[in-house]
């Protein structure tokens, strides 16, 4: 199932909505429903690291529940059902996925707030949806592969072929490519959210073909297990969260998503009585895209031009898709010194020039 991403519709929302904010509540009832195991080493795992900072920020003031592993579908509505029920004030529906069934619930339950990660749709007051632009983490790992690569093979094992996975290739092959123009890069797709034998297999396969620098879009460790057992000839990056077991090689940085701060903010609403429907779309300048510690298994050199990259980009002086850049089939898409609109990323369905192969249907 297709789990996380934004819809070019969705840049019409990406500001808080306003409406009326609600009154205070001394104690908030916040749950999760999670895709997939909260020991996932990724996507979950950072999830609930956020439900925990909902506690410590809040103590006797919050009371939290969740469910692991909740297949997208009509699993998803029962859970949420039953989420209300139980007296839930606010869920957090955290897989692009739950997107209708969390709207279809919302519908029959209008004094509970209902948040979706990476979703589009808001069809009632009481629904929000949030997002990290993790595309910007996908250059600063583009420039560190660019820089390491010995064979001149950089490899992505990307999940669904939807708008978010997408926005992360073409970042992370441009940004390899301005450091590297000799780069080429090999996609691998997956069809699979978190299955660690099939993310496996799919590191295999780029290693078989002489990738020695793999990014993945997936949930486990792995990809890096697998590029652990070349003795140091392939690195990676952590996905989602730190996965700082595989310092300082092969992890020789990361992408971890921050999810804290936005739930501490969203449940402190409800209890200060500020809540309003919202529609966030937070990076690096936000903090909900962090990026992990770049090891020492990186030159100083490249490490430090990783990182100013994250600075810029942080200060909002540079925007990872600035032109000129061309599509794949060589068509203009973005002038010299033109940034891409927020509506061609949430719609994002074409490669960038120089990556070969297809975009699956």
């Amino acid at each position: 199932m297709k789990r996380r991403t934004l819809l070019a519709t969705a840049a019409l929302g990406l500001i808080a909505l306003g409406g009326t904010a609600e009154a205070q509540m001394e104690k908030v009832k916040a749950c999760f429903v999670y895709v997939g195991p909260i020991g996932d080493g990724g996507w979950t795992f950072q999830h609930h690291e956020g439900l925990k900072q909902v506690q410590a920020e809040f103590g006797d003031k919050v009371e939290t529940a969740y469910q692991e592993s909740v297949p997208e579908g009509a699993d998803a509505e029962r859970v949420l059902t039953q989420m209300a029920l139980s007296g839930c004030n606010i869920i957090f529906t955290t897989s692009f996925g739950y997107m209708d069934a969390t709207n279809a619930v919302a519908a029959k339950f209008p004094d509970v707030k209902f948040e979706h990660a990476t979703g589009f749709k808001r069809d009632h007051p009481n629904v929000s949806t949030y997002n990290a632009r993790f595309y910007e983490g996908r250059a600063v790992q583009g420039t560190i592969a660019g820089r390491m690569t010995k064979t001149n093979k950089i490899g992505y094992i990307a999940s669904f072929p939807i708008p978010e996975v997408v926005m992360g290739i073409n970042s992370y092959f441009i940004h390899a490519k301005k450091v590297n123009p000799n780069v080429e890069l090999s996609v691998v797709w997956a069809y699979t959210w978190f299955d660690p034998a099939k993310e496996a297999d799919a590191a295999k396969a780029l290693i078989d073909q002489g990738v020695d620098v793999i990014a993945s879009h997936t949930d486990s460790t792995a990809p890096l297990a697998e590029a652990a057992k070349t003795n140091g000839a392939v690195i990676g990056f952590g996905q989602a969260s730190d996965m700082a077991e595989y310092k300082p090689s092969p992890r020789v940085s990361s992408i971890i998503d921050n999810w804290g701060p936005y739930y501490v903010k969203r449940v402190g609403a409800l209890l200060d009585g500020t809540y309003e429907q919202a529609d966030a779309w937070e990076g690096i300048a936000g903090g909900e895209v962090l990026i992990g510690e770049i090891t020492d298994a990186i030159p100083a050199e490249v490490k430090a031009e990783a990182e100013a990259l994250r600075d810029a980009i942080a200060a909002g002086t540079y925007h990872p898709y600035t032109g000129p850049l061309k599509k794949q089939d060589g068509s203009d898409w973005l002038a010299e010194g033109q940034t891409a609109p927020d509506g061609d990323l949430l719609g994002m369905n074409f490669y960038v020039e120089g990556i070969t192969g297809d975009i699956p249907k």
